[in-house]
Formats: structure tokens, C-alpha cells, sequence
């Protein structure tokens, strides 16, 4: 699938945000885990969160979906063994967390993905997964995941070697399903929706900050209570449409409700510090997390570095801060982002490879990329490669705005996985999207 951006100096408008990719996951997982009648309003129905459902489904939750509301229904019987595979498709979220939830409820069950997937690496989450007494086999560190019946420990303690949120909610699942006292340390602190949303549902979670990082601790004696669920709008989507609207000649944008979970929304300051035409507006609290509506206007942005314990914070984001840095003025460095290498693509070579298309001078490192400001204008049409990689895609589709006649990108069929109305939504705004 081939997507055409044509350039245009002009968006203006309002939009709502597409529900948050993990959060939606975490909802049905958490949810089918309670056993007991929910409603989730602001599901985001995009294939990540429909193939964990899916999977869901399969071991026995009784999970059903119209438009962007779930509904999960108290049944009978257990979760049980599937028949077949479990394929969570192109969803590393999904695959992860569901592999604590198998393991935690002592089910057998092979796990598969799409063609990236099957590359993605798996044993950061196995590893601890058997240190806690689960049976969880990977090939080579990758899928396909083989589960058998093993008996979670009791009071298991974990130091996470590389902060992951995934990892980390995978862990707390298990620790949840199995009803076993479970105590994770990340090393810097990453996203908390798992521990949010389990608060929310009744159980007792403690997070105290300990050095630079955190220590999550679950301790059972409560039960899952079934309460009904809103999901804040994905601030990884909103980012495109925060720098769509800051680089863009003429533009003013508001975007409703927009999770801004501190451990997510790392990038406002950073945009802000760039020089952003950036307000939040309308602050609340949804479901245990805050949200807001956030107004952009055109901006003039300037290069900063980037490093440290934000990256964890920032790095769905940094395929399209990397737009944003093409078109400030002066140097952008982004380090200590080696965990690039391992997402749906290798990022940091994806970036590297669309920035040598718009003609945009950087240097790439092992663990991260130099940008000096600046996308020449050219009367062609330039051409991007995606990689399959739906955060690729969409950042050089917004590119567009910067060049003097358009943006074409291959492989554009997984933006459906995280933001399947994008094409939508930026024709909306002014910036004409087609499929060629």
C-alpha cells in the first residue's frame, strides 16, 4: 500500500484523539481477567488491540466489540487451553503482555506474529517469566513462544536489566493471574498505565521511587472489581498531529482529549524547549489517568540534544521528533536510544534512510542520530521506504509539509495497526493524503 502526502502550507481544525494503543490492550486484558460484566468506551479499534482481543477470545473471554465499545461478559469457566496458535499479529504489546497472562494462569499455548514480529525480541520477557517458576520457551530469543503449566513463586523479585514497560506489565500480569506477590525494579521509570489501571480495578499496587528509577510491588488480598472504563486518547498518535501543526506554515490545531500521563508525554517539554507554539487546556482525570486537550500553532523550532531517562519516555515518539528536528534550525542529537533497533523496523536505520531521501544532512550512530535542520525543496516527487513500520510511514507522510511538491511512502498498510483514521484525519486538517 502506497500512500501520496502532496505539500500544503495550510491545517487548521479539531479532532479527536484515536483511543491509546496500550491502554486499550491493557483494559481487555486486565478486564478478561476480572471476569465480571465491563464496558470500555474509547477502545481503539485498530489490528494491535482487535488481535489481542482476538487472542483473548481464544482462551476463553467472552469479548465483544462495536466501533470503539468493548464489551467483556462474566462467564462460567476458566480460561482454558486454545485449540490453535495464538497469532497477536503485529502487536509486541500484545504479545508480551499476553505471554504473562498465560504463564501466570498455568495455560499451554504457542504464540506467533506477522513476519516483524517473529523478529522482535522476546526473551526479556521470557527470562524473568521462568525465573518466576513458568515453563516459557523462545527460539533464540525470538517467537514463535512455546507456554506449559509451571507454578508461579510466591513473593518473586525482579531487577529489570533494561526499563520496559512491557516487560514490566508482563511480570505484574503474571504475578496477578497466578494471585502471587510479585516486586519489579525498573532502572529508570517508564510508563505506569498497568500499575494505574490495576489500582483503578481494585488491587493493591505500590510504586515507590527508589535511586533513579522505581519499585512496583503487587501484593494479592483483593479482588479484581468490575468497573466500567474510559480510554485517553493516544498521545504517540497525537504527537503527528502536535508537529503536523508546528511545522507547518499556517496552522492551528486543537486535538480533545489526549492522555497526558507523565511517563508518555516526555515530548511536549521537549517541543516546548524546542521553540513549540504549544497549550494544554481542560486537564482531567479519566480512568486514573489525566487527559487534556492540546492547541499547536506554527512554529519556529530550534535543535536541542536529547538524552538519558527521557528517551524511555519518548521512544514512540522519535521517529516523528526526528521530522521536527529536520525542521528546526540548527543540530538535533537524540542518544541512548539503542532500543530503536529492536521495534516493528530497525527505526533508527529507517529514519536515516527517509532523511537520505529528503536530502536532510545527519549522522547515525549505534544509538541514535545527529539532524541538522533543513529539507531542501525539490519539484519531485520524493520516495520512502517504511519498512512495514507504521511510525516510519506516517512521520515522512507529515515531511510533506516541508517540501516544495510531495512525499510518497511504500508499505503504508500497518498505520491501520495504531491509527487507522490517520489518512483520515489529516485530510481533515488540510493536508491531502490519497492512496496511489
Amino acid at each position: 500500500m502506497r500512500l501520496f502526502a502532496k505539500n500544503t502550507s495550510i491545517l487548521s481544525g479539531e479532532v479527536d484523539c484515536p483511543g491509546d494503543k496500550s491502554i486499550s490492550q491493557r483494559a481487555i486484558i486486565i478486564g478478561a481477567l476480572a471476569n465480571q460484566n465491563i464496558s470500555i468506551t474509547g477502545f481503539l479499534n485498530g489490528e494491535d488491540p482487535l488481535s489481542t482481543l482476538s487472542a483473548l477470545n481464544q482462551i476463553g473471554a467472552d469479548i465483544s466489540i462495536n466501533n470503539n465499545e468493548v464489551t467483556i461478559n462474566e462467564r462460567e469457566l476458566t480460561f482454558s487451553n486454545p485449540s490453535n496458535s495464538i497469532d497477536l499479529g503485529n502487536s509486541g504489546t500484545g504479545m508480551r503482555l499476553i505471554m504473562g497472562l498465560i504463564a501466570g494462569t498455568g495455560l499451554k499455548a504457542t504464540i506467533i506474529g506477522d513476519e516483524s514480529l517473529m523478529k522482535r525480541p522476546m526473551s526479556r520477557v521470557s527470562i524473568p517469566l521462568n525465573e518466576m517458576g513458568a515453563k516459557v520457551a523462545d527460539s533464540k530469543g525470538l517467537p514463535p513462544i512455546e507456554i506449559k503449566p509451571g507454578v508461579i513463586r510466591d513473593n518473586f523479585a525482579y531487577d529489570m536489566p533494561i526499563a520496559s514497560a512491557q516487560v514490566k506489565s508482563s511480570i505484574l500480569l503474571a504475578g496477578v493471574a497466578s494471585n502471587k506477590k510479585v516486586s519489579i525494579f525498573e532502572p529508570s521509570i517508564t510508563r505506569d498505565h498497568t500499575e494505574i489501571m490495576l489500582k483503578h480495578f481494585g488491587l493493591n499496587i505500590k510504586s515507590e521511587e527508589e535511586n533513579d528509577g522505581k519499585r512496583i510491588t503487587f501484593t494479592p488480598g483483593n479482588k479484581l472489581l468490575a468497573k466500567d472504563y474510559d480510554v485517553v486518547g493516544d498521545f504517540s498518535s497525537a504527537a503527528f498531529l502536535i508537529i503536523a501543526g508546528l511545522i507547518a506554515s499556517d496552522s492551528k490545531i486543537s486535538i480533545k482529549n489526549v492522555g497526558l500521563n507523565p511517563t508518555r508525554s516526555g515530548l511536549i517539554d521537549i517541543l516546548i524547549k524546542m521553540g513549540g507554539n504549544i497549550e494544554i487546556k481542560n486537564k482531567n482525570i479519566l480512568s486514573g489517568e489525566l487527559v487534556g486537550d492540546i492547541f499547536v500553532e506554527s512554529s519556529v523550532l530550534k535543535g536541542v540534544n536529547i538524552s538519558g531517562g527521557v528517551i524511555a519516555n519518548i521512544i514512540d515518539e522519535i521517529p516523528i521528533l526526528s521530522i521536527a528536528a529536520a525542521c528546526a534550525e540548527g543540530t538535533t542529537r537524540i542518544s541512548d536510544a539503542h532500543e530503536l533497533r529492536v521495534k516493528e523496523s530497525d527505526r533508527l536505520e529507517a529514519i536515516s534512510s527517509g532523511l537520505t531521501k529528503l536530502k536532510v544532512k545527519h549522522e547515525l550512530f549505534e544509538d541514535g542520530i545527529s539532524i541538522d535542520g533543513g529539507i531542501p525543496k525539490s519539484n519531485n516527487v520524493i520516495e520512502i521506504d517504511s519498512y512495514g513500520d507504521h511510525r516510519i510511514a506516517m512521520s515522512f507522510l507529515i515531511s510533506s509539509l516541508k517540501v516544495k511538491h510531495s512525499v510518497s511512502v511504500d508499505n503504508c498498510k500497518n498505520i491501520y495497526t495504531s491509527y487507522p483514521n490517520f489518512v483520515e484525519t489529516m485530510n481533515g486538517l488540510g493536508l491531502p493524503i490519497s492512496e496511489q
